[in-house]
Parts: C-alpha cells; sequence; structure tokens
C-alpha cells in the first residue's frame, strides 16, 4: 500500500479512503473566527475525517509561548490516541486549502515525534471539493483508542533563547510572514510590529502555485538559493506563532531538503519578553 510523507494528492486520498491504516485529520482553522471552521466541519468534511482544533489540540494555552504555544508530547499523544492513531498509521491532514497552514502545523507535530507516514492534502478543502469527492455530514465513525507513545525531537524545537544563540553563531532564521509584517510596516494580530533582528524574510505564499505546492525541483532550486550553502539542519524558521512556519517546513521535506527547525514561539513569543530587541525594515 502507498505511504505519503510529505504531499498527498486528492486522487490518492480518494482511493485510499477505508484503507484500515489511513486516518484523516481535518484541521481547518481561522484566527478571525476559530468556531466557524468547527460548525464547518459538522456540516461537511473528507469521509472518516476527524477534527483536530489549532487552538485545542494543536497548541496548549495553558503553557507560555506565543500565541499557538507548542503542546507537551504527552497532551499531543494523548489526543492521538483519541482519534485512534498509532506510530503505524498512515496521517492524512487538510485544511481549508488556503496552503496547508493548520495542516502543515500537524504534520511537523507528528514529524517531531518520529511519525513518518504523515501528509498534507495537496490543495486542501478547497480542492476535494471542486473535484466533487465523496463528503460526510456530521459525526464519523467513532475511533478505537489506541496508545501512543513518543516524545518530540529536541533538537527541532528552539524557544527563544536558543534561537538568540543560533543567530549569534551565525545561524541562519527565516521568517515566514507577509513582508509588510516583517518589515513591520503592518502589525493586524500581535502587539509589537517588526521582526527578530538577524531574520530574513521568505513568505510561505512563496512555496504556492494556482492553490498547491509547487513542484518539488522548483522549491529545491528556491530553497538552496536561500540557504546560500548551508544545510537544511542549520537553518530555523519562524513566522507570528509558530503556525504557518511550518509551511516552510514541508515546503523543505518536500523537496528532499528535511531537517530544518522550529522557533514554536516565533514573533509573538519572542516579544513575550520587551527587552528583546527588535528590527523593522527590508
Amino acid at each position: 500500500m502507498p505511504r505519503w510523507q510529505t504531499l498527498v494528492t486528492v486522487e490518492d486520498l480518494a482511493r485510499a479512503l477505508g484503507r484500515p491504516d489511513v486516518v484523516v485529520l481535518d484541521a481547518r482553522s481561522s484566527l478571525a473566527d476559530p468556531a466557524a471552521c468547527e460548525q464547518a466541519y459538522w456540516q461537511s468534511h473528507i469521509p472518516g475525517a476527524y477534527f483536530a482544533d489549532l487552538d485545542c489540540d494543536l497548541s496548549d494555552h495553558s503553557r507560555p509561548g506565543g500565541r499557538h504555544p507548542w503542546p507537551t508530547a504527552a497532551k499531543f499523544t494523548d489526543r492521538l490516541g483519541e482519534w485512534g492513531i498509532t506510530p503505524q498509521h498512515q496521517v492524512v491532514v487538510y485544511d481549508a486549502g488556503d496552503g496547508g497552514l493548520s495542516a502543515a502545523r500537524t504534520w511537523f507535530l507528528l514529524r517531531a515525534l518520529g511519525h513518518r507516514d504523515v501528509a498534507v492534502l495537496d490543495g486542501g478543502w478547497k480542492h476535494w471539493t471542486e473535484q466533487d469527492c465523496l463528503v460526510e455530514v456530521g459525526a464519523p465513525v467513532a475511533p478505537t483508542p489506541a496508545a501512543y507513545h513518543a516524545d518530540f525531537d529536541p533538537a527541532l524545537l528552539l524557544d527563544a533563547a536558543q534561537v538568540q544563540s543560533h543567530l549569534a553563531a551565525g545561524g541562519m532564521l527565516v521568517d515566514a510572514r507577509a513582508g509588510e509584517r516583517y518589515r513591520g510596516e503592518v502589525e493586524p494580530i500581535d502587539k509589537v510590529a517588526g521582526h527578530v533582528p538577524g531574520a530574513i524574510n521568505r513568505p510561505y505564499s512563496l512555496n504556492l502555485e494556482n492553490g498547491h505546492f509547487k513542484p518539488a525541483a522548483a522549491l529545491r532550486d528556491e530553497f538552496t538559493d536561500l540557504l546560500d550553502g548551508r544545510d537544511p539542519d542549520e537553518v530555523v524558521v519562524m513566522c507570528g506563532s509558530g503556525v504557518t512556519a511550518c509551511h516552510h517546513l514541508l515546503a523543505m521535506a518536500h523537496a528532499g531538503l528535511p531537517g530544518a527547525k522550529l522557533f514554536t514561539g516565533s514573533w509573538s513569543g519572542w516579544i513575550e519578553d520587551p527587552t528583546r530587541p527588535v528590527a523593522t525594515g527590508a
């Protein structure tokens, strides 16, 4: 049976629905109206999919670390078990189709646990419905609870102090936010505008073309130019709260350049301490 570790097409997932080793997660999210996505899920979703809430399942707001604090391994693996997921399952995640944002966050949560067979649905819910694929209304069949035992790889997850050390040693930090937010020209969400001094900007939208990820070869060329001779494991990515940055991690892995790290708190975590420096401009 085919296994997917970065992206999966709508056609391939449609053929795989019903396989006992496949679990689908609906990770649609909205910063403007978080409750709307769960409501949309109950109205219609990919058959058998379980809803993964960005705030409740993919973050832990009892912890520090920005607007979407990284959850503990214990909390996240408990949730995986409730969905019936084990390390042997093929997991497929989708979101609304806006570039795989919350889906990419879910993908990296699993990858940081060491789960290999997890992929994001390329084009997401938007492409699924455009292709007139089957949908389901209401609750899916209840999963059989499972046990998932794993810890996050700490080498992949950096806090603000570790990012400061990384930059001081000459490391690369890539900010995935839009250019105007990186430059501090606008800030619609966080209380301080700007970026981490020393960070460079590559908006996550550059990974996309017509609502889909660019071909792997094109992404490899672009990221190879960006890395400028560095290995991927010498690179840390960030965004506003550790969600859209995962889009870069997925794109790099799809391009054959795995190993980059995540600044989990990202900009919203950086500015929790007002003594940390802030840069603006290009």
